[in-house]
């Protein structure tokens, strides 16, 4: 791979996404960003990563702040713009990275070596994953899928045009659930190469 390449990855709760783009960012030996980039944040302006970290891909509640001439005092959309802020930066810079969440499809949809993905996975799937790995009961893992989407739908649709999970909105979406985590990652794997080989041999794709 000799060129910059972004992989710009969203998911449903307990599709196994997480996983997916620690894979991918394994696979082509890439920097993956996610919560981690707080630490990052909050090591250059000499503050608390725990302070950051709670208002890390929430809502703002719009009960309790406003906007006032374009500027928000929601400590969410504080976090929210700092992470955008650095992943354009980091893709500004020339690196080539992993992100999972935190609007990266739209924030850098300017980006040639963007590809975007969305996960998606059926109820009983998510339900299973998220009851084994969280040791939750079957009514906690739905109480949970449901919360997580809501909060993820809320934040994406806040910032993006975009519709949250539209498959519209991004290169490829794929039902975990079908091949299993593992599977997933390797199509998923496979089909950035893919973007990867094209770009490199100066084939746009164009009909």
């Amino acid at each position: 791979m000799s060129g910059q390449l972004i992989i710009a990855l969203s998911r449903q709760f307990g599709s196994g996404g997480h996983e997916i783009a620690r894979s991918l960012a394994q696979h082509f030996d890439l920097p993956l960003y996610e919560k981690n980039m707080l630490r990052h944040i909050a090591q250059s302006r000499g503050v608390d990563p725990g302070r950051l970290e709670r208002y890390d891909e929430l809502p703002k509640n719009r009960l309790l702040y406003r906007t006032v001439n374009g500027f928000s005092n929601a400590p969410e959309d504080v976090i929210a713009q700092m992470q955008f802020q650095y992943l354009q930066e980091r893709a500004s810079a020339g690196e080539s990275f992993v992100v999972l969440g935190r609007c990266a499809e739209e924030v850098l949809k300017w980006h040639p070596g963007l590809v975007t993905m969305f996960v998606a996975a059926d109820i009983p799937f998510r339900k299973e994953r998220t009851m084994k790995l969280g040791h939750v009961s079957e009514s906690r893992a739905l109480l949970l899928i449901a919360q997580y989407d809501r909060k993820r739908r809320s934040y994406h649709n806040q910032y993006c045009k975009g519709r949250w999970g539209d498959a519209r909105c991004y290169d490829i979406t794929v039902n975990s659930g079908k091949l299993g985590v593992e599977g997933t990652a390797r199509i998923l794997a496979d089909y950035v190469k893919a973007r990867v080989d094209q770009v490199e041999s100066g084939w746009g794709g164009t009909e």
